[in-house]
């Protein structure tokens, strides 16, 4: 996926936004719940080929707020946070979830520290919207199947969509 951005930085794209499903670390995070990320813990492979190893990674403060008065001013409810990106998807143990959220994560994806490296090596900006989906933040995986989901996909994409123009 960070391989997008790079090709269309090649072609001269400077701005990106992008939206997609995570797990929540919070049970009281809702299917379909927006969130915005303000940070990644960075637990692949990808973004460590483009900036030095540490522990987290920043979001762009300018495009978070972007996303945040746009979100704001239709209505549209959201909250910001850290996010746990990972490969291994099989891998999000119980000791690796506790730890997690004792970093302050809020949500597990794929994808959201990759794109934040590859987006800084390349001085770019990026920015994200996240809709929570299935919950690892109880006992057991919750995978909290909707009939919704698809509506909740096309939603986030049309506000991720609005919001790419007032970049």
């Amino acid at each position: 996926m960070a391989g997008q951005i790079e090709e269309l930085t090649a072609m001269g794209c400077k701005k990106f936004i992008a939206c997609g499903g995570c797990g929540v670390l919070q049970k009281e995070l809702a299917v379909g719940h927006l969130i915005i990320p303000i940070a990644a813990v960075r637990d692949e492979g990808t973004s460590y080929h483009y900036m030095e190893p540490s522990r987290e990674i920043k979001a762009n403060k300018r495009i978070v707020k972007i996303i945040e008065n746009e979100l704001s001013r239709k209505k549209i409810p959201y909250i910001k946070g850290k996010t746990w990106t990972t490969d291994a998807i099989y891998r999000e143990t119980p000791q690796k979830i506790t730890l997690r959220k004792n970093e302050g994560c809020i949500t597990v994806e794929m994808e959201t520290s990759a794109y934040m490296a590859v987006s800084q090596y390349n001085n770019v900006e990026f920015g994200q919207i996240l809709y929570s989906g299935d919950s690892l933040a109880g006992e057991e995986w919750d995978k909290r199947n909707s009939v919704k989901r698809n509506d909740i996909r096309e939603f986030t994409l049309q506000q991720t969509l609005d919001i790419s123009l007032k970049l």
